[in-house]
């Protein structure tokens, strides 16, 4: 166990003195929640006389600073892994409304068993809080460009975090540097970094894409989630370890079960859902399913937004976990509205015809989903 202890300095006194507190126990407050293998479990917090104090897990190693070295790097293969885990931590994180806004190099570290421990969420967000600006915060050189600007922080930022932390485990440079905090903010706003392959020619070219899509300006460009970014990582992992096509199965029912409306699917039952849909990508601003069309298929978003339009206007914001089509596989109609992406998105098509054929327990499972969904709807309509 290790014990993190805090006081104001002696000139902060009275409100000043109580941020401080405060700030200081958003760290308990957000990581307390968190219960995650890859994420430092706190024990405790409270204070003593002046002294603020939180108990937490001991990580006996190092943090990823120390491979951020030329002469230290890990093999390309070893860097996909820890941040295929660093993934998997924030997007529990995520999903239960924090978003760490400080992700660097000396926030991850591994024990001596190779785990990946997430720590420091000193500065996190809870999504109870409203997601306004704060002013500049985070550390200089990982930020994302919201951030920079000021603007309100969502969970893509994080993302944006993490691939800086790629980009320098893979090169030992940082992607954004400058001589002071101002040249380095404005390269995050506006300029792209090196390629790696510039700093790294024997670098594949996956690693560079996967990276380079993590440090897009616009969020709507970026891994719309830290599951996404996971997935494309296993892939390059099979490329750089030789994996066999078994992994890659693997591979694919964990992210699909990763997405919430599988939250109550076991991995045998996603599996077999995988043999009647197929996972298609689809660019932003294509047109998914049209009014008036025949098709009964249906849709589940993976990652990404789409809008739902009718008569050419929009009425709905459909996210990740989201379904879409269905009424037309439940009613035998035409389909009754047009669905557009609104990012880059990943779609689970799913055949009617197939599904058919699969389990009962699947087929229920699927019409209680569907019945959410409805409720949830009805209930957004009324407010």
């Amino acid at each position: 166990m290790s014990i993190k202890i805090s006081r104001p300095g002696s000139n902060v006194v009275g409100e000043r003195a109580e941020k401080y507190r405060e700030r200081f126990f958003v760290e308990a407050q957000s990581a307390g929640k968190l219960l995650h293998p890859n994420i430092v479990a706190i024990y405790d917090a409270g204070m003593y006389k002046d002294f603020c104090y939180i108990t937490m897990e001991y990580i006996d190693g190092p943090t990823l600073e120390k491979f951020c070295k030329r002469e230290g790097l890990l093999p390309p293969s070893r860097v996909a892994e820890i941040i295929f885990s660093a993934c998997k931590a924030l997007d529990f994180a995520h999903n239960k409304g924090v978003v760490h806004r400080d992700i660097k190099p000396s926030n991850i570290m591994i024990n001596k068993a190779g785990v990946v421990k997430i720590t420091d969420f000193g500065i996190a967000q809870v999504r109870s809080e409203q997601a306004t600006s704060e002013g500049i915060i985070g550390s200089p050189s990982y930020m994302s460009p919201e951030q920079v600007k000021e603007e309100p922080i969502e969970d893509k930022s994080d993302i944006f975090s993490l691939g800086c932390v790629l980009y320098e485990l893979l090169t030992g440079e940082k992607a954004f540097s400058g001589d002071n905090y101002f040249s380095i903010m404005y390269k995050i706003a506006n300029e792209d970094p090196v390629p790696i392959r510039e700093r790294r020619p024997d670098l594949n070219e996956i690693m560079w894409k996967i990276t380079r899509k993590a440090l897009a300006k616009d969020p709507g460009r970026r891994y719309q989630s830290c599951m996404d970014l996971a997935y494309d990582l296993r892939v390059a992992l099979r490329g750089l370890k030789g994996g066999a096509a078994g992994d890659k199965v693997d591979s694919v029912v964990d992210y699909v079960q990763s997405v919430p409306f599988f939250d109550n699917f076991t991995k045998e039952q996603v599996r077999e859902i995988l043999e009647a849909s197929h996972i298609i990508k689809v660019r932003k601003g294509k047109v998914v399913v049209a009014e008036g069309e025949i098709d009964d298929s249906f849709f589940i978003i993976l990652s990404g937004n789409a809008a739902v339009q009718k008569h050419n206007a929009s009425i709905a914001l459909i996210s990740r976990g989201e379904c879409f089509g269905e009424m037309s596989y439940l009613g035998g109609q035409s389909r009754s509205a047009t669905v557009v992406a609104e990012t880059d998105c990943i779609l689970l098509k799913i055949s009617a015809t197939l599904l058919d054929r699969s389990a009962e327990s699947i087929q229920l499972l699927f019409m209680k989903n569907f019945a959410m969904t409805l409720m949830k709807r009805l209930s957004k309509a009324i407010q």
